[in-house]
């Protein structure tokens, strides 16, 4: 049981990313990473919300009316990201506001319908919990990659903090301007796709 555990914890961290593999939240990823602190926050609000509503949804699943299920994890979730919403602009206004309605469409993240549809209404709670962390932190991971990039490379900074010195500035270099444009978001999430499976042959199509 232990086993079975830590691979589901871990798989969607790693060989079986919900962003990568199962090609999920793709939109958010384009919107939200052309600086890292917003990626890191969407993140975070991701997982947390998959997490519990993980859970919620797997204590109730024998009591939910098989017809009504898809409502039922809707309002669930809706209730977390109203809640995560709120706390972001309690805590964290400036973030929020980049975020703008991202936080919103969390809600019709692909990747949360996804768990509680095949997993939580299957499982017990602390597989589903588990299962919700490890998806929430592969989703996390690719956004922070992404968004690690970019601000770097659009801005040369990181959390709004100049990284490049000025010297190199002064030799030439410019900042890349097409990689704070959502199209560069994609290519980069590509290229990693690429990486993951050109060192994966499992995951090769034949």
């Amino acid at each position: 049981m232990a086993k079975k555990n830590k691979e589901t914890f871990l798989n969607p961290i790693g060989i079986n990313n919900p962003v990568t593999v199962q090609v999920l939240g793709i939109c958010s990823a384009l919107a939200v990473t052309a600086k890292l602190e917003p990626a890191i926050v969407m993140g975070i609000s991701v997982t947390i919300i998959v997490a519990f509503a993980n859970v919620i949804i797997s204590l109730l699943r024998n009591t939910i009316p098989n017809r009504i299920r898809i409502i039922v994890q809707l309002v669930v979730v809706a209730a977390l990201v109203t809640v995560v919403s709120e706390v972001l602009k309690a805590f964290a206004y400036d973030v929020s506001v980049q975020l703008s309605v991202y936080v919103g469409l969390i809600i019709t993240n692909c990747i949360l319908m996804g768990r509680l549809e095949a997993f939580a209404m299957q499982n017990g709670p602390w597989e589903s919990f588990l299962d919700g962390v490890g998806n929430g932190l592969g989703y996390a991971k690719i956004l922070v990659i992404v968004g690690f990039f970019r601000e770097l490379l659009g801005s040369g900074a990181l959390f709004g903090f100049r990284v490049i010195p000025q010297c190199v500035y002064d030799a030439g270099y410019l900042n890349n301007g097409l990689m704070l444009m959502p199209p560069m978001a994609l290519i980069i999430v590509a290229c990693i796709i690429w990486v993951q499976r050109s060192k994966n042959k499992d995951l090769q199509e034949k």
